[in-house]
């Protein structure tokens, strides 16, 4: 090799290693959320303004996948556990609302609602649960590897175990066009979901991964929001690669 290919061979070395190097940097580090542990009981009413909510901090979803809708809801999530559930109060503020599906595992992502994937773990390889409510509260919910791999069908008595509690109420099939809040609450057994996948029991210092979403795919407004950013050219919501971090304190 006479000198001159050394030099570009060097430099082509240089050039994909500054590269590689910007791809690290442009990276962006998964979010993190810390979950308090709850000391009482929760009643589960879809009440946002209990004490138990009250100083808790919520998390965001906001980052739009696909195309912006006309209008981008408002969407907070809050998140509490104890020894024997996962706590969660969605408070969304929205317009062009509606809601048809009434059967548990219906095509409840059609509908205004909302979205909880996780791993409850800190290895996304275990696979992921994606429980998909929409906001008259009926509950769609799976586990699967991976998007339509290795698919477990969660026992419909199993799914009515999640208590489900929901502002809005009956089918929605003219749309509110008007901007109003609305609120869900839900609580998982834990011991139910050790029935269909590995589980790190909740505790300080334990690690799970998730995301969470708001959609309405079959309204006047389609949107698609996660908390933490997927970078897919479609909207697609089953990437356990862009989970975030569930901290439990």
């Amino acid at each position: 090799m006479n000198k001159y290919n050394k030099l570009f061979s060097a430099l082509l070395l240089l050039a994909i290693l500054i590269s590689n190097l910007e791809c690290e940097q442009k990276k962006e580090k998964p979010k993190e959320y810390f979950v308090n542990k709850l000391k009482d009981s929760l009643t589960i009413d879809a009440n946002l303004n209990k004490p138990e909510w009250k100083n808790i901090t919520g998390l965001t979803i906001k980052n739009i996948l696909g195309k912006t809708p006309k209008y981008t809801p408002k969407t907070e999530v809050k998140m509490l556990y104890d020894d024997n559930y996962i706590y969660a109060i969605f408070h969304v503020n929205e317009k062009y609302i509606k809601a048809v599906a009434t059967k548990i595992n219906d095509y409840v992502y059609r509908d205004s609602g909302v979205e909880f994937f996780f791993t409850p773990s800190n290895n996304i390889s275990d696979g992921y649960f994606n429980l998909e409510i929409n906001c008259i509260g009926t509950p769609y919910f799976k586990h699967q590897i991976k998007f339509k791999k290795n698919v477990i069908d969660i026992d419909t008595n199993d799914i009515k175990k999640i208590e489900i509690a929901h502002s809005l109420s009956g089918i929605i099939n003219s749309e509110i066009e008007k901007t109003i809040d609305w609120t869900l609450e839900f609580k998982i057994p834990i011991n139910m979901i050790k029935k269909y996948a590995k589980v790190i029991q909740p505790a300080a210092g334990v690690v799970w991964r998730a995301n969470f979403y708001k959609t309405a795919d079959a309204t006047s407004n389609p949107h698609y929001l996660s908390w933490n950013k997927i970078k897919s050219k479609k909207p697609n919501f089953h990437l356990p690669v862009f989970f975030g971090i569930i901290k439990f304190n």
